[in-house]
């Protein structure tokens, strides 16, 4: 899943912006901005980069303000090393990104950036206009670090980093080999894996989950084996206000597997939020 930094299917330079968490220490993000219209902003996962969403933001862009933000995950320290440390890094992004007047936008979180998203929506409501949630963890997660290993062997990565997919072969490369294998042998890194890892599992949403009042789109691939489909089942039965496409053949990266579907989908959610405002 990991790929090379950068976003080279963008026509935009990444922008580096300067967060403070809870460790009030200066964090460098990544931000890509690009399109006009409702802004849609789009949160990775624990081994993710802008690039992960580079062909849907390319279909997307045309219909909707696409703006990427890429947080240093496996180099964060101390209280910002968690589930609530990088919930206050995107609410400080998210408090300064928008001009005023802006209506607030659209969250879109694969994975650990999804469990992200839902906490934001949450606890800060007002900067939350809508949720995409794609492979969310925050109800189920099976994951990836149950048997990490500090500096871990290729062939461990590669089982690792194929589980994300339906399709390993097609999907997998070795350049994302390379990246995984040198930020996780560095053993910082593979701690602070662990250490958000085990701070989104022990932050179980499931009695919170229908406060959330924002529209909800589920975007779940049927073979997700890190989210399993009971997974978004459970965010259905819950969430008051949600509806869900199901893609198959697809695992726990549906914007990396399915791009043109996934970008589809958020501008079809996109219409429906125009539409109900519209209806106001």
């Amino acid at each position: 899943m990991p790929t090379s930094s950068g976003s080279a299917a963008t026509d935009i330079v990444p922008q580096t912006v300067m967060l403070r968490g809870l460790a009030e220490e200066e964090v460098v993000a990544k931000v890509v901005d690009v399109g006009e219209g409702r802004p849609v902003i789009f949160l990775h996962g624990l081994v993710g980069l802008n690039d992960h969403w580079d062909e849907v933001v390319q279909r997307a862009r045309h219909r909707v303000r696409c703006i990427m933000l890429e947080l240093p995950l496996l180099r964060l320290r101390g209280d910002d090393c968690s589930i609530q440390g990088v919930e206050v890094l995107t609410e400080r992004f998210l408090a300064n990104a928008l001009a005023p007047g802006t209506p607030p936008p659209v969250l879109v979180g694969n994975s650990f950036g999804g469990h992200v998203a839902l906490r934001l929506a949450l606890n800060r409501p007002d900067l939350v206009g809508a949720l995409v949630l794609a492979g969310a963890s925050g109800l189920i997660e099976k994951t990836m670090v149950a048997d990490v290993q500090i500096r871990p062997s290729r062939e461990w990565l590669r089982r690792k980093i194929g589980e994300l997919f339906f399709d390993p072969a097609t999907h997998m490369r070795e350049a994302d080999l390379d990246r995984a294998h040198r930020e996780l042998s560095e053993r910082s890194g593979a701690r602070a894996m662990i250490k958000l890892s085990r701070s989104a599992r022990r932050n179980h949403l499931g009695s919170r989950i229908p406060g959330i009042t924002s529209p909800v789109l589920l975007i779940w691939g049927r073979n997700d084996i890190v989210t399993p489909p009971e997974a978004a089942d459970q965010f259905m039965s819950l969430l008051p206000d949600a509806r869900i496409v199901w893609f198959d053949r697809c695992g726990h990266a549906p914007m990396i597997e399915k791009p043109e579907e996934f970008a589809q989908a958020i501008m079809d959610f996109a219409d429906e939020l125009d539409r109900r405002e519209r209806a106001r």
